[in-house]
């Protein structure tokens, strides 16, 4: 389960060793390339685990039903904004630290519009899903576990805006 490996302490951005960049890096080679399916799979399976998120999105095209979304033109560009978002973290392994102030207002704005913490965990969930399905005999435990520790210092620090955009909200 993801939500006992989110261990990311406040106020910390994770580091990841050597070997977990590369596996990331390797594995994202291929699938950057072509980002919208793959983030298809990945929406497809997070509506599966968690139908009542279809109620976040509001668009021209309203998303009653998981197909609904995925057709809708405007759902697909806020699936290939989650992409490049993964992408940039992909990108920035050796420096996420510099991410730090666009991921924090990230979690404000998912805050914003009423998305939970809990849901990041089935986001989480979904991107592992995503992989394993895009990536087949090359999905190992290492590969697992490397891109684990990388979402868990995003959504670390997506988390800690989260709180801070309720914080100001209750003051």
């Amino acid at each position: 389960m993801i939500s006992r490996l989110l261990l990311v302490f406040p106020g910390m951005m994770g580091e990841l060793s050597v070997k977990d960049k590369e596996l990331i890096r390797g594995s994202w080679e291929s699938l950057g390339k072509n980002k919208v399916p793959h983030g298809v799979i990945m929406f497809s399976r997070l509506f599966e685990l968690d139908p009542a998120l279809l109620s976040l999105f509001h668009y021209s095209t309203n998303c009653d039903s998981k197909q609904d979304c995925l057709s809708s033109p405007e759902f697909l560009d806020h699936v290939t904004k989650v992409m490049l978002v993964i992408d940039a973290a992909v990108n920035h392994l050796d420096d996420l630290h510099s991410l730090e102030d666009f991921l924090l207002n990230l979690g404000r704005k998912h805050q914003a519009v009423g998305v939970s913490t809990q849901s990041f965990t089935v986001v989480g969930e979904s991107l592992l899903y995503m992989l394993q399905c895009s990536l087949g005999q090359a999905y190992t435990a290492p590969l697992r576990q490397a891109w684990l520790n990388m979402y868990s210092i995003v959504v670390g620090v997506m988390s800690r805006g989260w709180a801070k955009n309720g914080d100001d909200k209750a003051d």
